[in-house]
């Protein structure tokens, strides 16, 4: 049997039932992001347990996905595209302070969508829309989540 990963699996069903149990008397707006964390963890980790346990063991030593980084990019290229997906992080991150999250989040799928994935503007519009009302659903009208305000809506007094 695999023992560390089995202690693993553990540890993780461990953190994940005191998180539940310590979020079980917060409000509900509070324990609503470790419970919807935790739960799936939970659950997660011990149906990996269980297939650790009454599974079969494996035959060879590599582990069931190998991952293997490619070799033939260019190191200019892989650096290249590094510094693109952490400007995309960082002008996020940046958004999110100056303009508030509720008008990040469909400004920055649009900006993705329209720059980076080369779908077609219909789709673009159609995901940035959707993406806009699930987000205003759920954090909205469900949860009656209030976001903070960005610095440019402060300093503009808006």
């Amino acid at each position: 049997m695999h023992k560390g990963r089995i202690l693993f699996c553990v540890f993780l069903m461990a953190i994940a039932a005191c998180a539940i149990y310590m979020a079980r008397a917060w409000p509900f707006k509070a324990a609503l992001f470790p419970l919807s964390v935790s739960i799936p963890l939970l659950i997660l980790a011990g149906i990996q347990l269980l297939l650790l346990i009454v599974g079969k063991e494996e035959t060879n030593e590599s582990s069931a996905v190998d991952l293997e980084f490619s070799s033939d990019v260019l190191p200019e290229i892989v650096r290249r595209r590094v510094i693109n997906a952490f400007s995309w992080i960082v002008g996020f991150i940046l958004c999110v302070y100056l303009i508030g999250f509720p008008l990040t989040v469909p400004l920055f799928i649009f900006l993705y969508l329209k720059f980076e994935s080369g779908v077609g503007s219909f789709t673009t519009i159609a995901a940035t829309a959707i993406t806009w009302a699930m987000f205003y659903a759920l954090f909205q009208k469900l949860v009656h989540l209030q976001f903070e305000q960005g610095a440019l809506q402060v300093w503009l007094g808006v």
